[in-house]
């Protein structure tokens, strides 16, 4: 299974960055796709998750934010970040969960300046 994260990139605060996920094969074969990150000296963290019945659920940092859907004809994952804020800059990570199977895929940078 290959997750590949893009989207990241340099942006100021209050503006808007879309991340995707894509997967190589069908993500409603996964129980959960979640959205991961990890600044600078800290430990990683669950940003956001979607189960294969579309459930979400979000850290408390980045409700009414960030929004993560979903294209299951693409096979991608989205993270819909908006009112961004110096604290989200981190690596951000695509993680997906089959059973007891985990997958990552490699990490797309955010930085947001204020």
């Amino acid at each position: 299974v290959q997750l590949q994260a893009s989207g990241g990139g340099l942006v100021q605060a209050g503006g808007s960055l879309r991340l995707s996920c894509a997967a190589n094969r069908r993500i409603l074969t996964f129980n959960v796709v979640a959205w991961y990150r990890q600044a600078p000296g800290k430990q990683r963290e669950l940003v956001a998750d979607i189960s294969s019945r579309a459930y979400s659920t979000y850290t408390d940092s980045v409700k009414g934010r960030f929004t993560i859907s979903r294209d299951n004809a693409k096979n991608i994952v989205y993270l819909q970040m908006n009112s961004l804020e110096p604290e989200d800059t981190a690596e951000y990570y695509c993680h997906a969960r089959q059973g007891h199977l985990n997958y990552w895929g490699q990490g797309t940078l955010v930085t947001v300046s204020s």
